[in-house]
């Protein structure tokens, strides 16, 4: 689906932050997960725009990934924007979507401490293919012994300095 532009609301200061939320916005929509998670979390911390922007992608006509995200940062509003990304969820909980529904409801419980952080898989991530282990050292001798006796006996093979 293709992302409407947004319009600027006169809340931007100057034209970097105009650019840094069109980015954050368009990753919003990325397809990678974790683009998504990461502009949702960005947004989070943007108050005003942040949760227009958060509340336009779980609202509109957008895959649940999409929605997934925005409800993660709605979750990450802290100070006066929480109880504004609260009442976001609880309306969304009453939308006629049944994606959003779900994600909203979803986000509530998690919020109430009613649905638990899901464990990491075990086939997740990097596996070694080998396991790390001590080789023994066999008939190999120690090297910093040899040395040692090496400098003792000096440039002239197996004489002592013994002077008794």
């Amino acid at each position: 689906m293709e992302i409407k532009k947004r319009k600027i609301t006169g809340r931007e200061k100057d034209q970097e932050s105009i650019k840094l939320l069109n980015k954050l916005r368009e990753e919003l929509y990325s397809q990678h997960a974790s683009n998504r998670r990461q502009a949702a979390f960005n947004l989070s911390w943007m108050q005003e725009d942040g949760l227009e922007m958060l509340q336009d992608a779980l609202f509109g006509d957008f895959h649940v990934t999409t929605k997934n995200a925005a409800t993660y940062g709605l979750r990450k509003m802290r100070g006066r924007m929480k109880n504004m990304a609260l009442d976001v969820l609880k309306q969304g909980v009453k939308d006629n979507n049944k994606n959003t529904r779900d994600v909203c409801r979803n986000a509530l419980l998690r919020l109430e401490g009613k649905i638990e952080k899901k464990p990491a898989s075990k086939g997740s991530g990097h596996r070694n293919k080998f396991e790390i282990r001590d080789i023994p050292r066999g008939n190999r001798r120690q090297r910093t012994i040899g040395m040692l006796r090496d400098r003792r006996r000096g440039p002239i093979g197996n004489r002592s300095f013994n002077r008794d």
